[in-house]
């Protein structure tokens, strides 16, 4: 695996990284995700991206982790997931969200999301389940920019770097949310969605980006593989990809190599660290791995989806989250 400097932090990344989220939300077993990881390790991937609210997503990795932890760089990251009602900073939330009330008192955090002690009981618990003492990049889960300039929520995952819990700290999201994270001097990392299918990132946010040292993760490399699908998908999140790929109409997606070019593209977009995929199945990852060692795309090929993209966008074909 092609290892990268991570902006300007002291981490070396493979160009290929591996995002937790499907093991959580398709229940994989932990064998399977044993196996996803000797696989991830044998190949040189040394990040593993998963979240808070990746349903049992961490607990899966830190059981996998065992024994290993100094192999891997855990990204991970907090927010939209409050504490439960049930648990004492879930029950100490709400009993001062209802008391403000009753005095007619104001609050900045009518949504707990994004609450400093949610965030706080978020970086422990993300701590306890992945069995480790600290976190090598935490990262804000696609808050929105008003929430941003606030500061407060910045300020949580500052004191937590102070504290040795985290080595260094990013925002995950798109659009003008990513450009201020970008733009206020506080982050070190962003993870923000490239692809066949969603470009807006590379004029918005990656250029400066690279001027100003941020390590750079794509979410979503391979669009879903949403060129595949002859009938427009359920999922909603999926019907915007599907949507756009049935106007790009990229002559490469018939092609035996299509998945192979999605990958390789997002792995050749300048400014790009390393990308995270996601799957339960281990040969749908032995593919990736394949496909990510073959190196950057073909020039010709890479600005042909590109002048695509460019003539067929539409300015509100913006990132998604």
């Amino acid at each position: 695996m092609n290892n990268r400097a991570f902006g300007s932090t002291e981490l070396e990344v493979g160009a290929l990284g591996f995002g937790g989220a499907e093991i959580g939300f398709k229940s994989a077993s932990d064998s399977t995700v044993d196996t996803l990881v000797g696989i991830a390790l044998d190949a040189g991937m040394n990040v593993i991206d998963t979240a808070a609210m990746y349903a049992d997503s961490e607990e899966k990795i830190g059981k996998a982790m065992s024994g290993r932890r100094g192999k891997f760089l855990l990204f991970t990251k907090c927010g939209r997931c409050p504490p439960p009602t049930r648990s004492i900073p879930g029950f100490l939330l709400r009993s001062d969200r209802r008391l403000r009330r009753l005095l007619g008192l104001s609050s900045r955090y009518e949504r707990f999301d994004w609450h400093p002690r949610a965030l706080k009981w978020n970086i422990e618990q993300s701590l306890r389940r992945l069995r480790t003492d600290y976190i090598d990049v935490l990262q804000l889960h696609s808050c929105e920019e008003e929430t941003l300039r606030q500061g407060d929520v910045i300020e949580v995952l500052s004191a937590a770097r102070k504290a040795g819990k985290v080595r260094y700290i990013g925002y995950t999201g798109d659009g003008k949310a990513a450009l201020y994270a970008l733009r206020c001097g506080r982050f070190e990392a962003v993870q923000t969605s490239i692809s066949i299918a969603d470009q807006a990132a590379m004029e918005l946010t990656l250029p400066l980006a690279t001027a100003r040292g941020i390590g750079v993760v794509a979410k979503r490399p391979i669009a879903n593989g949403l060129w595949r699908p002859n009938q427009r998908p359920d999922n909603v999140d999926h019907q915007i990809y599907w949507d756009r790929l049935q106007k790009l109409q990229y002559r490469f997606t018939t092609d035996k190599r299509d998945f192979e070019i999605a990958l390789r593209f997002t792995l050749s977009v300048p400014g790009v660290h390393t990308a995270i995929v996601g799957t339960t199945n281990p040969q749908h990852l032995r593919q990736n791995i394949r496909h990510a060692a073959l190196g950057p795309l073909a020039k010709e090929e890479f600005d042909a989806i590109r002048s695509q993209w460019l003539r067929i966008s539409k300015p509100d074909w913006v990132g998604q989250l």
